[in-house]
This record gives C-alpha cells, structure tokens and sequence, in this order.
C-alpha cells in the first residue's frame, strides 16, 4: 500500500509537516526500513500540492537520514539508525521561491493603506464593510474598475466584469464552468502551478503546446487544437510565468485566429500585464472568445486578494457572478474598497509605477550579478528563467542551493507534459531588499560556475 502522510493536524511549513509524519509514521512501524515511498509527483498529485514542496520536503528527509536515494530505483526509508528528530531543517536565508512584487520605500504602502483606510471611514465607515455585499463587486466598483482597465482593454464595461477574490478562485470558477471531467485545456507546456491544481482537482486534462523564447507557438496551437478539440485554451502571453517571454503581436494575432478558428475560447491571465502597460492584451483581439483576468497580486499584493474578470458577454458575466457566490460568497469588502479608492485616487498607479521601477531595478542588478550566466529576463518582470547546465538536474540543483540557504523553484513545478526542462525560476521580487537579493544571487552564480567535477548530479 502506498505511503500517504496524514498532515492536517501537523504545524509548520507543508514541506516540514511531510517530513514529521513519516518520522512519526516510521516510529509508529506505519513506514519500515527499506520500505519504498512514492515518487516525488505522485505525492504531489496525492496531496493536491506543488511538486517543488515534495521534492524539499524529500530532501529534508535525506538529510535527516529517515530516507535514501537509490539511484535509478527512488528513495525508500533508511536501513539505517535514524537520527534524532531535534536536529533542524536548513535554514532557508533567502527565499526566491515566491514570485511575488517587490515593496520598495517609494510605494509608501504602510502609509497608503492606513490614509485610504481613513478616507474609507470618513465617507462611509469601515463597518458598512463587515457584512455580506454583492457577489462580483457593486455597480460603482465594477465602474471604476471598468474604467481603469479601458487603458489597455478598451471595450472593458461593468456590465460584464466581476471582481474575484484573487486569480485562483477565477481559474477554478472558469475550468468548472467550461470543461468537465476529462475534457482537455491546451496551455502553454510550462504553466503556472495554480491551473496544474485546479484542473488536476477537476479532473480537467492539460495538455501542454511547445514554446519557444517568446512564448507558445501559433503553428503548434492550432495543430493542437485541431488535433484535440479543447474546450478552452489558458495562457499568460506577458511576461510569462516561470519563461519571462511576451508573445510578439504578430503571434497574438494568429493565436486569436486559431482560437476563433477553432470554435473555443481563450483564458488569457494577464497577471503581469500591468507591469508591461504598452502590451495589448489578446482580448482586444478576440473580446467575444476571451475571459481575461487581471489581478493587483502582482502589481501590488498577493494580499489584496482582488482581481477582475472581464467575460465575453453579460450573460457570462451573470453565471460568474453566479458561481462565485456559491464558491466564496464575495471577494473582501474592506480590501475591494482599499484598492477602489486607490483607483478613484490615482494612489494604485502611482504604487504600481515604483513597485515596476524596483522591478526594473531588480532585473537590472541581476543582469550585473550573473554576467556571463545565460538566462531569460523581463524588463519588468518579476522572475528569471534559467536554463541549468548538462551537469546539474533542476533537483540536486535546487537541493544544493537549498543546503547554502537559497530556495527557488524548479521546472518540475510548472511541467505540463513529462519532459520538463532542466530549469529554476529565481524570483527577484521576494527578496526583502536588494543586498538581500545579491546575496542570494551570488549563491546562484557559484553554484552555477562550480566545475563540473564538483557538481553533484542525483
């Protein structure tokens, strides 16, 4: 029988509740010596979590000597004395893992909440903010929502707009509604995480379209979607996550004539846009076929928990409002009044232009710290790809990284398909600050320019 570890009633990071219960599950003889465990991905797919979490916890795991790794067969608990259970885990000094925005001094957020806050109790009081409100955000919020976003999407109206509480809950409400159980959705062959787990806990089939430098390519799309009939096509055509590409408008426009084409409809997440504003969305190419979804998680804060989603029609509007009702009821009243008064204000732009200068900023200081060191950038951007050299796998890679205090995530993390590249997403953005950032940088360079001797492949 397969290994299962029951963690709910564990504390701590995921990785580490993992780790404790198969010390406690080898105590209790649940797990014995020599016992094999599961692969990292099944795991992951058993627990509905990201492979990057199994693949840490695994290692932590090694490290406290519960398990081996046997080459070419998997890990399986040590035949060895296990060792106490007080030792710690490796200190993780730096986290590059979370691609999150950076929060430099200029965004003076700490005073722009408390000053909108204020200005939310002078007008009405904070506690008209505490009970239940509309599903999808109020006329006059989904207006002034409409109306910033009619920068960049021109057609974008309230009347076919609904705000979400956050990006995820988007992609979920939007794979029930337009693919069932073993329906298929083409995105591009690496993807964020979050589709991975909707779709997985759907039991929605992904199948991954190749890319290249500047994202999917048109011509494996359309013979996709001839070949597989897909109920939706998702993609993240700006500053793509973890690839950092941007589809040139010329490949924009021959994905929207493939999707028309094709009958189907296109989830396009725009959770970068906001920080490239002179890239147009594929929706204004399509608006009749597109579900677009813009979020302030990356552009502001993943706390905020306030995206919008532009339907096709009203219709699609209504039944999305609909759904969301029956998922979470309404995104938060209190943070949906925040980020609309910074809208009204012009507050939001002015902090979505430092956190995009320190954002250039950061991109700018990597540039400096890896030179030499090939890897794939946003001007913008939030993240780095980089492809690893022949001697290194994206495991023992990020495992050795891990031992020196570094985390960041590795190509398994957004693989659609099997044949995942040997890659690591470095995310600027969580670093606390830029000599913070260095230091974890140079972290990755040495292990990058170590000789090849010494690098550790497993």
């Amino acid at each position: 029988m397969e290994w299962i570890p029951t963690i709910s009633e564990l504390e701590g990071p995921l990785y580490q509740r993992i780790v404790d219960a198969m010390e406690g599950d080898i105590a209790s003889g649940r797990l014995v010596r020599g016992q094999q465990l599961p692969t990292h991905r099944a795991l992951a797919r058993t627990l509905g979590i990201d492979l990057t979490t199994v693949t840490r916890a695994y290692s932590e795991a090694r490290r406290r000597g519960l398990i081996e790794a046997r080459v070419g067969r998997g890990s399986f608990v040590s035949e060895t004395t296990v060792r106490l259970a007080s030792e710690s885990a490796p200190e993780v000094r730096i986290d590059l893992s979370m691609n999150v925005p950076p929060h430099p001094l200029e965004a003076q957020l700490d005073d722009r909440i408390l000053q909108g806050l204020e200005a939310i109790r002078q007008k009405s009081g904070l506690t008209a903010f505490l009970n239940y409100l509309l599903p999808g955000g109020s006329e006059s919020e989904r207006q002034t929502a409409a109306r910033w976003l009619r920068a960049r999407v021109p057609h974008a109206a309230a009347e076919r707009l609904v705000v979400y509480p956050g990006t995820q809950t988007i992609i979920f409400n939007l794979l029930m509604r337009l693919a069932g159980r073993d329906d298929i959705v083409l995105t591009e062959a690496l993807t964020f995480p979050g589709m991975k787990a909707a779709a997985a806990r759907l039991g929605i089939r992904l199948i991954g379209v190749a890319m290249d430098e500047e994202g999917v390519l048109p011509d494996e799309l359309k013979a996709a979607c001839r070949v597989h009939k897909p109920k939706a096509v998702y993609l993240i055509p700006t500053l793509h996550n973890p690839t950092t590409a941007t589809l040139s408008p010329a490949r924009r426009a021959a994905v929207a004539a493939t999707i028309r084409a094709a009958g189907t409809v296109l989830i396009e997440d725009d959770a970068y846009g906001l920080l490239a504003p002179s890239v147009s969305p594929i929706a204004n190419l399509i608006p009749e076929r597109t579900y677009l979804a813009t979020t302030l998680s990356k552009c502001i804060a993943p706390a905020l928990r306030v995206s919008y989603l532009l339907t096709p029609d009203v219709a699609a509007q209504e039944e999305m409002s609909a759904r969301l009702q029956a998922a979470a009821q309404m995104p938060p009243p209190l943070m949906v009044a925040l980020v609309t008064h910074w809208i009204e204000s012009g507050i939001a732009e002015r902090i979505i232009g430092a956190i995009r200068s320190e954002a250039i900023g950061r991109q700018q200081l990597a540039a400096r710290t890896l030179k030499g060191i090939g890897f794939s950038a946003g001007r913008a951007g939030h993240h780095l790809w980089l492809t690893l050299p022949p001697e290194w796998r994206r495991e023992g890679f990020a495992s050795y990284l891990l031992r020196n205090g570094l985390a960041v995530v590795g190509s398994d993390a957004f693989a659609v398909n099997p044949d995942a590249p040997y890659a690591v997403r470095v995310s600027l953005g969580a670093a606390r600050n830029r000599a913070q950032l260095v230091e974890g940088l140079r972290v990755l360079a040495s292990a990058l320019r170590m000789p090849s001797a010494q690098r550790q492949v497993v």
